[in-house]
């Protein structure tokens, strides 16, 4: 059986790994393609290295854009790609606009199409990922959910149950088979860093790097932060000057941007994570440490209801506020059911297993 395992960005490396790897281990033919959406060659041979990916067998060089551009070249490089290698399925990750225009040449050319990470909801219209994961869910066969509450959102929605299939989380798959290897790097050495003696920042959604007023909001807060802890955060040489000349606190240690085994080992031996990434809400979660989450939703609530998030949205205040008592008593661990790193193989299993959906369902509130 020949899948098409599609990825677009570096956050879709680590979900369609687990997949592959599973889909091999039992005999399927598993193309993969990087759609080159997102491509920085030192930091994508870093994370082909980190994780052992092999190189891609398609690289369809669609470059960057705005979404209806890039997601329009996605479309037009993937058709004939698709025509050519003639898939029995093929399977999109998260929510990128490589998921999208892969997703709905797929649904037009006729092959399966599975979703990993569906039903996952912020109900933020505002955001590009929501409109591209709503979307590509509707025209997916094999909704494959990480968490309860996505499988809840697609019943919701209207799709037949032998559409979905609650899986567990990818992500926690590739954390858990690199974990012991993250946390044998030298990054805190070279960085100069003590485990447990630092919070952890990541900032990239455009909601809060686009907007002068939110990004200085979240500066000031970092800023009386880093008085009670020192803060690090990874960023490319353009981000770190425009994080500067924009008022960042010379109390915040920029670093150049991680690998994945060294991020890995960057957020387990942090005493605090701040962040507006979905994945790290996730990884944090597994590892442990405490996450603030700089939004005022998230798609993953099971990290908040099962995990060690807090949404602490953009108020300098309530960060602060939050920081400083997580700092005094953090949570405690916990850790979903199903995020036990063999979601991969549920997934392999339900694509292989011969039992696909009928007829290319779609929603029944959109008939079948």
């Amino acid at each position: 059986m020949r899948i098409v395992c599609v990825a677009g960005a570096r956050p879709n490396y680590m979900k369609i790994k687990p997949v592959m790897d599973a889909l091999e281990a039992r005999g399927a033919e598993a193309v993969l393609v990087h759609t080159g959406q997102h491509y920085d060659a030192a930091m994508s041979d870093v994370f082909f290295e980190d994780l052992r990916i092999r190189r891609p067998d398609h690289f369809l060089q669609v470059g960057s854009g705005s979404h209806a551009v890039q997601t329009g070249r996605v479309m037009a490089a993937f058709e004939p790609l698709l025509d050519e290698l003639r898939p029995e399925a093929v399977v999109v990750v998260g929510d990128v606009n490589s998921t999208l225009g892969c997703a709905l040449v797929t649904a037009k050319g006729g092959a399966l199409l599975g979703h990993v990470e569906a039903g996952l909801r912020s109900r933020d219209w505002e955001m590009p990922e929501e409109v591209n994961r709503v979307v590509t869910d509707r025209v997916s066969d094999y909704l494959f959910a990480p968490s309860p509450d996505a499988v809840a959102n697609l019943r919701a929605e209207g799709y037949r149950t032998d559409q979905i299939h609650l899986v567990g989380n990818v992500m926690v798959d590739t954390l858990l088979a690199n974990l012991d290897r993250a946390l044998a790097s030298d990054v805190l050495g070279r960085l100069g860093l003590t485990r447990g003696q630092y919070a952890l920042v990541t900032l990239h959604r455009p909601a809060n790097v686009d907007d002068p007023a939110a990004l200085g909001t979240l500066l000031a807060a970092l800023d009386d932060l880093s008085r009670e802890c020192p803060i690090v955060l990874p960023a490319h040489p353009r981000a770190a000057a425009q994080l500067r000349s924009s008022g960042m606190s010379e109390r915040v240690q920029l670093v150049p941007p991680a690998g994945y085994l060294d991020f890995v080992a960057l957020q387990a031996s942090a005493r605090l994570v701040l962040t507006d990434s979905g994945g790290v809400q996730e990884e944090t979660t597994v590892l442990g440490v405490p996450c603030l989450t700089l939004r005022e939703n998230t798609e993953r609530p099971i990290t908040l209801t099962e995990g060690t998030n807090q949404l602490v949205g953009r108020d300098r205040e309530r960060i602060v506020k939050t920081a400083l008592s997580v700092l005094e008593s953090p949570p405690p661990r916990r850790s979903p059911a199903l995020w036990d790193g063999h979601a991969g193989e549920r997934i392999a299993e339900v694509l292989l297993s011969g039992a696909g959906p009928a007829g290319h369902p779609r929603p029944t509130d959109l008939g079948s």
